[in-house]
C-alpha cells in the first residue's frame, strides 16, 4: 500500500449533498408546518410513496429509455497516482428520487484491443492511457451503453474535513485493522479496533484506505469486494447523517479537493429535482460477477469477470422497461 490511496467519499459527498442543497431551504421554510398530527404524517408519506411510483415512466426496451429518460448517470472516480483505485456508478432518477449506486471493482476485465499486457486488461489501469473519458467509455459499455453524463473526481484531503464536519460518521469495523507504512506519503499508520464506533476524518479515511495487514494475513477475506461492502457500510451511514443535519455549507470544505463537469447550475437544477430525497431512497450494491484467475502476457493474475445478462436485468429494473411474455 506504498501509493496513497485518494479516496471517492468526497465525490459521493459533493454529490448527496449538492442535490440536497435546494432541499434545506425548502425544508426550512417550512418547518413550522410540521406540527399535524402523527395520523396525518403517516397519510402524506403513503401518499406521496403512491405518487412517485405512479410517476415512474415505462419503456419498451433500454435504447429507448436511454434516449427518452430523464435519469442522470455519474461516475465518481477515487485516485491512486495514473489508476482509478475506486470506481462507482450513481444513477439518479428526478422524479421517484431514487439513487442507485454500483460499485464496480477495480479488477474488473475488460478488453482493449491493442493493449495485452495482463495489467493493462483491467479497468483500473484504463484512465492512465485514456483518460476520464477513457473510463466514462469503459463504464458505458460494461452498463449496456448507458449514457454518462457527469464525472466527478476527488483527493483524500476534503474526505477528513467534510467528515469532521458532520461530527464523525459511526461503522461497525469488522476486526483489528492494523497496518504501518512509513514510507508512505503521508505516512501511515490504522490501528482500528473491532467493533461499533463513530470516526471521526482521520480515522474515517484510515477505514477507507486499509486494505490488508502488513503480514497479508488480517486483510478482508474476500478481497476488494469485502473493502467494497466496508466502503459502502461507510456511504449508508455518512449518508443517513448528512440528510438528517441538512447541513449544505458543509459542500464548502470538501468543494476544493473535488474536480467534476457538474456546473453549478446542473448541481442547483439536480437539488431542486431532489426536494423531499430521503437515506432510504439510496441503494447500494456490487457489479454482478466473480472474481476468477486469468493468464495473460506470462503472468497469472485475479479478474472481477461481470455478468452481462445480470446488469442487463438490472438496468432493465432499473429503468422500469415493460417485459413481454416472451422475455
Amino acid at each position: 500500500m506504498k501509493t496513497f490511496w485518494k479516496v471517492f467519499i468526497v465525490s459521493f459527498i459533493f454529490f448527496i449533498i449538492a442535490i440536497s442543497l435546494g432541499s434545506y431551504s425548502y425544508l426550512k421554510a417550512n418547518e413550522e408546518k410540521s406540527d399535524s398530527s402523527i395520523d396525518d404524517s403517516i397519510v402524506r408519506k403513503q401518499y406521496k410513496d403512491n405518487e412517485r411510483e405512479e410517476l415512474k415512466k415505462v419503456y419498451h426496451s433500454l435504447s429507448e429509455a436511454y434516449d427518452k429518460s430523464d435519469r442522470i448517470n455519474i461516475i465518481i472516480l477515487g485516485m491512486e497516482d495514473i489508476r482509478t483505485d475506486t470506481i462507482i456508478f450513481a444513477s439518479f432518477e428526478p422524479d421517484t428520487k431514487k439513487i442507485n449506486v454500483i460499485s464496480v471493482p477495480r479488477d474488473t476485465y475488460i478488453h482493449r484491443k491493442g493493449y495485452s499486457r495482463a495489467e493493462q486488461r483491467k479497468i483500473n489501469a484504463i484512465y492512465g492511457e485514456h483518460g476520464v473519458e477513457g473510463v466514462r467509455k469503459a463504464v458505458s459499455h460494461i452498463f449496456q451503453g448507458v449514457p454518462i453524463h457527469h464525472y466527478i473526481m476527488l483527493d483524500y484531503k476534503g474526505v477528513e474535513k467534510v467528515v469532521d464536519s458532520i461530527g464523525g460518521v459511526e461503522v461497525v469495523v469488522p476486526f483489528h485493522m492494523k497496518y504501518d507504512d512509513p514510507t508512505a506519503d503521508p505516512p501511515l499508520h490504522i490501528d482500528l479496533k473491532k467493533g461499533k464506533r463513530v470516526l471521526n476524518g482521520k480515522k474515517a479515511l484510515e477505514f477507507l484506505r486499509y486494505r490488508t495487514g502488513n503480514s497479508e494475513e488480517n486483510g478482508y477475506i474476500d478481497g476488494d469486494l469485502g473493502r467494497i461492502k466496508a466502503q459502502q457500510q461507510f456511504l449508508k451511514s455518512f449518508t443517513d447523517k448528512v440528510l438528517s443535519y441538512r447541513l449544505p455549507m458543509v459542500i464548502k470544505d470538501g468543494y476544493q479537493y473535488v474536480e467534476t463537469d457538474i456546473t453549478l447550475i446542473d448541481a442547483l437544477n439536480y437539488s431542486r429535482k431532489a426536494l423531499g430525497m430521503k437515506s432510504e431512497d439510496i441503494s447500494f450494491s456490487t457489479l454482478p460477477g466473480e472474481s476468477k484467475f486469468r493468464r495473460y502476457d506470462g503472468k497469472l493474475l485475479s479478474y472481477y469477470i461481470f455478468d452481462s445478462v445480470e446488469i442487463k436485468n438490472i438496468l432493465e429494473e432499473t429503468y422500469n422497461i415493460e417485459k413481454t411474455p416472451n422475455d
